[in-house]
């Protein structure tokens, strides 16, 4: 029987074969490829909120026809971008911090209403700037929709030249904070704020949001993170197996190490008697050995474990109190899909996670010829911050505000459950929960 069928497929015209294989893979595209995102979510207002204002999320996933692949949507979708978005003209400001150091604001606000217009901080990746293409496809759909954005690049980053050693690394939000509140104060009282981190800087805003959690909700009325790896041990693990996932870790690593090479004048005099290596870091070909040699090291960590534990964010979701949309591929190289803490999610306030069966690392490319000006990422972003920020009748506050009622109740439950515990077994109550009780 296997002969005669052998000798059937191998007399058939090539083109049927050809139109069998495209068949074939029509049908896998519409089954395995095509569908409605998960939306990770306790049942509560936040996802009641999302499922009525936010139609992008009904919606099936349709991506690139051609272009399904993880690894070819990140790569297809960083070169789409970068050669056919225009290079932004931003208004710079230099933020001087309070250890000395500087830090360039790129404001966009050409299109909007200066005085109600809402403003949106775009936190970049890795080793991302203002003109990174993914960075401009947010912008974009900002200026479209009327809001205002302003890009934070990081320390010695976007033309910036070091005025202390320190960089920045994942885990550590004092920049930000100082961000935010310069970005409050120099917008009119009546514009609302948002926020949103890219990749790495998802991680930054992500911990800003759960170790500052009343100054975050008191600030912002609304945030988003794009593309984070929740967890950073299983993350770094997974950019590093062959072939071509340790091929995109080698890219980023290297970008690390020209980050440092610009500013090899500055670190070769302080590092020169201590155990930082700056040559040998110039030749890591991991992130994980640059963050070993240089990155835990500059923090005080004292391994690169330490430092990526804390960076860490799947864990800390129950501390977030400022409505936060998360946006993950199921297939993101940069971190699998048993990494993203879907259970945590389904039981958190304030906290949706919505993750498409497709989409790559900042890729979620679709269409027959991916759009530039329309895409997945940049229409979520849009619809999200649209609703939360204008907020013309007043439902989202009304929704934040019924969220922040179940999220100080499930702080009183824990607590009342710490001090249930015997006294020997008992930790001193922290002074976090402590202010909740007041609050109550």
């Amino acid at each position: 029987m296997f002969y005669s069928m052998y000798a059937y497929l191998s007399n058939l015209p090539r083109l049927h074969v050809l139109g069998f294989a495209i068949l074939a893979y029509v049908i896998y595209y519409l089954i395995q490829v095509v569908k409605r995102p998960i939306i990770a979510c306790a049942d509560g207002p936040f996802k009641q909120y999302l499922i009525k204002k936010v139609p992008t999320l009904e919606n099936k996933y349709w991506p690139t026809f051609w272009c399904v692949e993880s690894r070819a949507q990140t790569v297809l979708a960083s070169l789409l971008r970068s050669k056919t978005l225009p290079r932004m003209n931003y208004r710079r400001e230099i933020l001087s911090l309070k250890d000395g150091g500087e830090v360039a604001l790129d404001w966009m606000e050409e299109g909007c209403d200066k005085q109600t217009a809402p403003c949106i901080i775009i936190l970049p990746g890795l080793t991302g700037e203002s003109q990174a293409e993914y960075i401009k496809c947010l912008v974009l759909a900002a200026q479209e929709a009327g809001m205002r954005v302003v890009v934070f690049n990081n320390r010695g980053l976007g033309g910036i030249e070091l005025k202390t050693p320190r960089l920045y690394c994942a885990a550590n939000c004092e920049d930000l904070c100082e961000v935010i509140q310069h970005v409050r104060r120099t917008l009119p009282a009546r514009c609302k704020l948002g926020a949103t981190g890219i990749s790495m800087g998802g991680l930054i805003l992500g911990n800003y949001l759960a170790r500052k959690s009343d100054e975050a909700r008191s600030i912002l009325s609304a945030a988003k993170i794009i593309s984070v790896p929740w967890d950073v041990h299983k993350g770094c693990a997974s950019i590093e197996k062959p072939v071509l996932n340790s091929l995109l870790g080698r890219h980023l690593a290297g970008s690390l190490c020209r980050t440092l090479q610009n500013h090899l004048d500055t670190y070769r005099d302080i590092y020169q008697d201590s155990d930082i290596d700056i040559q040998r870091i110039l030749r890591c070909k991991t992130i994980k050995e640059f963050d070993e040699l240089f990155t835990a090291k500059q923090f005080g960590y004292a391994h690169v474990n330490d430092y990526y534990t804390d960076a860490t964010l799947h864990n800390k979701l129950d501390h977030i109190s400022v409505p936060l949309l998360c946006l993950s591929a199921a297939d993101d190289p940069f971190q699998p899909l048993e990494a993203i803490p879907i259970k945590a999610a389904n039981q958190c306030t304030h906290v949706a996670i919505v993750i498409t069966a497709r989409g790559g690392h900042i890729g979620f490319l679709e269409g027959w010829w991916p759009s530039t000006k329309d895409q997945y990422m940049g229409r979520l972003f849009t619809e999200y911050f649209s609703k939360a920020l204008f907020d013309e009748d007043g439902e989202f506050e009304h929704t934040a505000n019924k969220m922040h009622e179940h999220f100080l109740a499930k702080q009183i439950v824990a607590l009342e459950a710490r001090l249930a515990v015997p006294p020997l077994l008992l930790e001193k109550p922290t002074e976090h929960l402590e202010h909740k009780m007041k609050l109550i």
